[in-house]
Formats: structure tokens, C-alpha cells, sequence
């Protein structure tokens, strides 16, 4: 049986290597952090829509060669698991690229981790709180800037690290591939992982497997160390959700207060699934 391909994606901070370290746990599946897989399809698909060579491919074509990237990153893995496999590949890109990404596989899904934008702040003003030393390519590197620009850098549009793919995921709720999305909210997968984690398994239509909640295990520090922000990626291994006090000043957290769009049922007009 051919290899089942998802995507992951939603906004930073919001759970998605927490979802990766529990899926990983079932035999069957291959997930993990952010891979350059989609980067990667950027680049190859530019070389095939123009210059010299442009006329020399087709659509057909074109599906075969991204497919094969995809499966030639993901290919070592992949022969370590059974034939049934389901591989997961996290990019915040991918709900930009809902329509590239079905058309190379229609029957996939894309699951957008989200959380209230204010507390995704938060979380990375938290971050280098605990790295003082440290300085992140998140932020390109420089230091000195007061915790309102840095909040501009990261809800810029274009660039920033959770305006890029909040207005990625946005496009994809309103847009003609929004069946394909499964949303699952931060606070349901860390206060109720078991039924989050059923009802994800049902929406892929895979048959449910016992989670351990008790044990949960990864960690990547020679990543998080070259993006200056060591710890990002290293997952508690207990999932319970923490209340905690904001580190941000409330005026940061009221300016994002209504960006959480996924909340209001008055705006879910394509009926996308959210856990």
C-alpha cells in the first residue's frame, strides 16, 4: 500500500511539535519539526514555470518531479516503516500552498495548529527571556529592540514568524481548499489530548491508536541552537496544559485580541473541521 503523505502547519508556538512527538509515537507514523521540504518545492517549481526550460514540462510532469522531491526527502525514513505508512511534513507554508499541495496529493490533509496569537507572542517573548545570552535569527540577529518592534517583526505579513503564517492560514480558511484544513486548537490538544487525538484520527480516517500521554519525547538542539532560541523545539514530557502569566505588556495582547479567527463560527463559512 503506497505511503499516505499529510502536511502540518498553523501558527508557531501553537503545538505542532507537541502533535509531532505524539504521533511519532505510532508505529505507523513519521512526523517531526519544521522540514525545507516546502522550500525546496519553491525552488524546483520556479525552474520549471520559466527560463529556458519552461516549454518542457507540463502540469503532468510537474506533479511527478514535486511528488518525487517530497517522497526523496521523507525516503529513509519511510523504508523503516510499515507499508502503510502516513507521513506528516511540517512547514507554516503549507496552508499558502493548500492548492499546490493537493494537487499532488488529493487525498491529503492539512492540520493547522493555532493558539490565541497574543499568547504566540508570549511564547516567544518567553523564549528569549530564557536565552538572555543569546541572540535569534528570528529577530536577524540584532539586539536592542524594545518588545513593541519586535512584535512588529513578528506579525509582518511578509516576513514575520507568526504574521506570515497567520495571513497563510487565513487565506486557506476563506479560500477553495479550506475542506482540506483540520484545525486544532492549543488549548483542546494540551486539556484534552485523548479526544483531541480521536477525533484527529477519525478526520484522517485512520484507525485509533493509544497515545502515551505520560512519555512524551523530542527535543532538537542543534536547530534550536543556530536559530539562537535553545529549547524551542524541546517538548514537555507530560502533556497538561500550564497556566501562566503573560510576560507582555497588555496592550500587545488587546492589539491581537480578535485575530483569532477560527473562534467565531460566524466566519468557519466553508465548514472547516476543527477539533
Amino acid at each position: 500500500m503506497a505511503t499516505q503523505f499529510h502536511a502540518i502547519s498553523g501558527l508557531p508556538r501553537s503545538g505542532s511539535t507537541l502533535l509531532s512527538a505524539l504521533l511519532r509515537q505510532n508505529p505507523r507514523f513519521s512526523a517531526a519539526m519544521t522540514s525545507p521540504v516546502a522550500a525546496l518545492l519553491g525552488a524546483v517549481q520556479g525552474k520549471m514555470c520559466g527560463g529556458e526550460f519552461g516549454t518542457l514540462f507540463d502540469d503532468h510532469k510537474r506533479a511527478g518531479i514535486l511528488r518525487a522531491v517530497v517522497e526523496a526527502y521523507h525516503a529513509e525514513k519511510i523504508a523503516t516503516l510499515p507499508d502503510n505508512a502516513v507521513v506528516f511534513d511540517t512547514n507554516r507554508t503549507w496552508t499558502g500552498r493548500a492548492a499546490l499541495w493537493g494537487a499532488m496529493y488529493p487525498h491529503s490533509r492539512i492540520i493547522c495548529c493555532v493558539r490565541d496569537v497574543g499568547w504566540v507572542i508570549d511564547s516567544v517573548e518567553r523564549m528569549l527571556a530564557k536565552n538572555p545570552l543569546q541572540l535569534s535569527r528570528v529577530f536577524n540577529f540584532k539586539p536592542g529592540a524594545s518588545v513593541y518592534a519586535r512584535a512588529e517583526i513578528l506579525m509582518n505579513s511578509d516576513t514575520g514568524l507568526v504574521g506570515l503564517p497567520w495571513a497563510n492560514l487565513r487565506e486557506a480558511w476563506f479560500g477553495p481548499h479550506a475542506e482540506r484544513l483540520i484545525v486544532v486548537p492549543y488549548d483542546h490538544l494540551v486539556k484534552e489530548p485523548q479526544r483531541t487525538l480521536a477525533r484527529l484520527y477519525e478526520a484522517l480516517g485512520e484507525p485509533l491508536f493509544e497515545h502515551d500521554l505520560q512519555h512524551v519525547v523530542y527535543d532538537a538542539p542543534d536547530y534550536d541552537a543556530h536559530l539562537g532560541m535553545p529549547g524551542l523545539h524541546t517538548v514537555r514530557p507530560t502533556v497538561e496544559f500550564q497556566a501562566r502569566q503573560l510576560c507582555i505588556p497588555p496592550d500587545i495582547y488587546a492589539r491581537y485580541s480578535t485575530s483569532s479567527f477560527w473562534a467565531n463560527t460566524e466566519l468557519n463559512t466553508r465548514g472547516v473541521t476543527i477539533l
